[in-house]
């Protein structure tokens, strides 16, 4: 994988402005943060996010993947405000979860999730190298 940063741009805090890779391809459908039987542990926002983390790994190890072929990643939030009042604490489970990241990434906030009592949805989508 390749970022992109094109010349006189800022680099992006926790993110790139875009990648470059070549492979197979892995998507990973909008995980919530519930756990394999469908159960949400907690209505923690950093919880949430740690639990829909783990499922994207689980997911990406289903196919031979790990966090470090992300090469994009969708985040849903139900709470703009509480996310960014949580940054440290959501920095610090990505960390734990994903490690290092190097990614295009987008963040929104939606009106609602299908699943009551989800505070977040992530995708993402995965690269396994050709060489």
């Amino acid at each position: 994988m390749k970022t992109l940063v094109p010349k006189g741009w800022t680099l992006a805090k926790g993110y790139s402005h875009g990648v470059v890779a070549r492979g197979e391809m892995v998507f990973v459908a909008g995980q919530v943060g519930w756990d394999e039987q469908c159960r949400f542990q907690t209505d923690d926002l950093v919880g949430q996010v740690e639990q829909a983390l783990k499922n994207v790994v689980a997911i990406l190890a289903e196919a031979g993947a790990g966090p470090e072929h992300i090469v994009r990643m969708t985040w849903y939030l139900g709470d703009k405000d509480e996310y960014m009042s949580r940054q440290k604490e959501l920095g610090r489970v990505f960390r734990q979860v994903i490690g290092s990241y190097g990614a295009a990434m987008t963040a929104v906030q939606v009106a609602g999730f299908v699943e009551a009592g989800a505070k977040v949805e992530i995708e993402a989508t995965a690269v396994l190298s050709d060489a």
